[in-house]
This record gives C-alpha cells, sequence and structure tokens, in this order.
C-alpha cells in the first residue's frame, strides 16, 4: 500500500471503527466508517471504495451477507473485501472465500501488525519459496550450504489464503516444519507432481499435515498408463517401502490424474505439458491475476546436433513458457558434464539458456542440481549463465536459488 487508497469499514463496534480509522489514516489512507451493515451497501456503491473492511457478526445484515451483495455488483469488482471477526472457525474463513471475500483478519486487532496484515491481503502478490533444489538424491553436507541439499519442493502461496506446493522431494519436511509451527488453522494446500521419480515424492511420507484430521489436500500428477496417482503414491508407501501406509492419512486427500492441458482451479489457471523426460513427465504454468510462474523439472534439452533434437518439441515448450515471470528450469548439468549424460532426462546450462532467451522469459531459475555438484559448481553455472545470457543482449535475469529464498511477484 504505497498509494493512498479509499477504505471503507463497517462494523456495529464504535471501538472498533476508531482504531481501525486510525491506523489506516495515519498510514496515509482516507476512510468512510459505518455501524450499520443494512446503510452500508448503498453508500459502498456510491463510493466505490478499494477496499471494504467489513465485521461479520453484526445486528440486522451479517458481514457474510454484505460480502455476498458486494460482489454481485459489477460495478465493485475492483474492491477488495476483507473480514474483521472474532469467529477462529475455519469454517467461517472458508466460507468468506466462498462468497468472495480476499482476506480474514482475527480481533482483536494489533496495531503494530494491523496495516502489514492489509498491505499482504491488498497486494495480489504470488509469493514463491523454495525448500529444495537438488535432484537425484538430497546431499547434506559442507559443501552445500549456501543453497542446501534438499531435492525439489517449491510452494506458490497465492492471494485469499491459497497454497500450491511443487513436488515432494525431502525438501518438503521443512515446509513441513513451518506449517506445523504456525497456529491450530487447518492446512489446505493443492500439491502438484511432476512424476512420480524417487527424488520427487520422496519427502510425501514425512509431511505431518497429511496425517492430521481436518487438514484438506488435493494431489494433482500425471498417470502412468493404467497407474493413477493414487496408486503411484501409495505404492510407495507399501509395507515393503514403508511402514506406514496411505490409509493412515487423517487429513481429507484427493487424488487428480492430469493430462497435458488446461484446468482451472478457482479463479486460478494451471497448464499442463508433457515434458522430455523418461515415463510422464509435467510442466506447470500457473497464471493469477497478469503474472505467470512456469515449473519446469524435469526436461531433457538434447543439443540440435544429437539425433534425438526435435525442433518441434522445442517450439512447443518456448511456446509454453513464452514471456512468463519465472522460470523453473531443469538445469542438471554444466555443457562439459552433459556429452556423457544424454538421455539421462536432463539439460546443461548452454540449451536452458538458449530456451529461456527464445521464450523471452523475465527470470530464468536455475534448479535441479546434479547431486556431485557443489556450491561453487552451482556458483559457476550461475556465472556461465549470466554471460550466455549477456552474449545474446538477453533482457532475460538469471537468479540460482537456495533453500528459503522467496520472491515476490
Amino acid at each position: 500500500m504505497d498509494k493512498s487508497m479509499k477504505f471503507f469499514v463497517v462494523d456495529d463496534d464504535p471501538v472498533i471503527l476508531k482504531l481501525v480509522k486510525t491506523l489506516l489514516e495515519a498510514g496515509g489512507h482516507s476512510v468512510t466508517c459505518t455501524n450499520s451493515s443494512d446503510d452500508a451497501v448503498a453508500s459502498i456503491q456510491t463510493q466505490s471504495p478499494d477496499c471494504v473492511l467489513s465485521d461479520i457478526m453484526m445486528p440486522g445484515m451479517d458481514g457474510f451477507e454484505l460480502c455476498k451483495k458486494l460482489r454481485d455488483s459489477d460495478a465493485l469488482i475492483a474492491t477488495k473485501i476483507v473480514m474483521m471477526s472474532v469467529k477462529t472457525y475455519e469454517f467461517d474463513r472458508q466460507r468468506a472465500r466462498e462468497l468472495g471475500a480476499d482476506g480474514y483478519l482475527l480481533k482483536p486487532i494489533d496495531p503494530e501488525t494491523f496495516l502489514d496484515q492489509i498491505r499482504q491481503i491488498l497486494a495480489d502478490q504470488m509469493i514463491l519459496q523454495y525448500w529444495g533444489v537438488r535432484g537425484t538424491l538430497p546431499v547434506p553436507g559442507r559443501k552445500t550450504l549456501k543453497y542446501g541439499g534438499n531435492t525439489p519442493c517449491v510452494t506458490l502461496s497465492l492471494p485469499r489464503e491459497r497454497l500450491f506446493i511443487f513436488d515432494a522431494g525431502t525438501g518438503i519436511k521443512e515446509l513441513s516444519n513451518e506449517l506445523m509451527r504456525k497456529d491450530d488453522r487447518p492446512v489446505t494446500a493443492r500439491l502438484f507432481l511432476s512424476h512420480p521419480h524417487w527424488d520427487h515424492i520422496q519427502g510425501l511420507p514425512f509431511f505431518s499435515p497429511l496425517y492430521i484430521p481436518g487438514n484438506e489436500f488435493e494431489i494433482c500428477g500425471a498417470s502412468h498408463s493404467d497407474l493413477t496417482v493414487r496408486e503411484l503414491v501409495s505404492g510407495q508407501m507399501g509395507g515393503v517401502y514403508f511402514p506406514i501406509t496411505i490409509q493412515k492419512f487423517g487429513a481429507s486427500v484427493i487424488f487428480h490424474d492430469l493430462h497435458e492441458g488446461s484446468f482451472d482451479f478457482d479463479d486460478i489457471r494451471v497448464e499442463t505439458m508433457l515434458l522430455s523426460h523418461p515415463g510422464n513427465c509435467l510442466g506447470y504454468r500457473v497464471y493469477c491475476q497478469s503474472k505467470s510462474i512456469c515449473y519446469v523439472t524435469d526436461n531433457e534439452l538434447f543439443r540440435p546436433d544429437l539425433p534425438q533434437y526435435s525442433a518441434t518439441y522445442v517450439a512447443r515448450l518456448v511456446n509454453f513458457i513464452k514471456r512468463t515471470d519465472i522460470l523453473i528450469a531443469d538445469a542438471t548439468y554444466t555443457d562439459e558434464e552433459y556429452p556423457s549424460k544424454v538421455e539421462y532426462g536432463h539439460s546443461c546450462i548452454g540449451e536452458v539458456v538458449k530456451l529461456a532467451h527464445a521464450a523471452e522469459v523475465k527470470e530464468l531459475h536455475l534448479f535441479h542440481h546434479d547431486p556431485d555438484q557443489t556450491d561453487d559448481d552451482i556458483d559457476l553455472k550461475h556465472e556461465v549463465a549470466t554471460r550466455m545470457l549477456n552474449s545474446l543482449n538477453s533482457k532475460t535475469r538469471c537468479i540460482a536459488p537456495a533453500e528459503g529464498d522467496t520472491y515476490e511477484l
């Protein structure tokens, strides 16, 4: 909230009205207040504020009904709605989301954090965070302290408290710890698996939120011929390989078999593409508002001089990632390492850079590093990629993310 905004506050408690008005005006914003929800609709439609803050439990029209009426108005489509309540129940949070609320704040209001909470809700940002950036197997130790040694796991936090998780390598264990450290609210998320190779699912049995009643997950990925995503996940947790089966999941878990195509998850569009990798492996492109992020691992870009090279495939992939804000790409090998790794299913830096430049992506994130590579090796890959982009006069920026790194869009 760097610029001044117009707020409309609805609450039958005069103390709350005064506090919220004081805090917002101190932040440089204009504020209109009313203690009557019945009178609020007409006033809000006349003023078209940037944001409405509304209590839930009020005499006459309650906050949920007010939210629905505002969302039914085409004139207020750009207005954000934030519910404020003493009600901590997940049912009420979910109901607010279903009715179109953009956020939910608990009372009593904390004057120290209130403006920052509002800012985060109104930002409409996607927050990308890395929990594991290695490929093949985890490599803890002194040589991997900078970038971390965990296998793939990436999260995308979306507006209205939605969470997308990409892959369930060992990095998902630290995500699990983070979610378990938070308050007692149930966890709801969608997990998108690129494919069922071990390094992309080996952390799933240790993801504690799956075992807690009240949590809800949808696990999405590509089926393999006659094997569904449910069968692929449950197979690694069979009695021979792991002592706890998926029947022990306490959370509500839905499995969703995806194919190459386009899918809508509420107002979020997800496109998928089958990648150049042994077995069925999906790349994902997530659209939110005017932004997009592509998750493309594992993927082998054959060099043009090799018989396996397909110009058609490269053209399709360029189109799939075209002008995305962030491309998370398999950059497993150096150009020198690649000749001995052909048909392993992974790419080298040179081909990844050419792909990102051709697709005019804004940021290229190097991902899925070979387990034999140290932090110094990844630094070198980053330097090489940056030099190549500069030599192409490319506008693409190159980043080598580490575990724990976050990026806001």
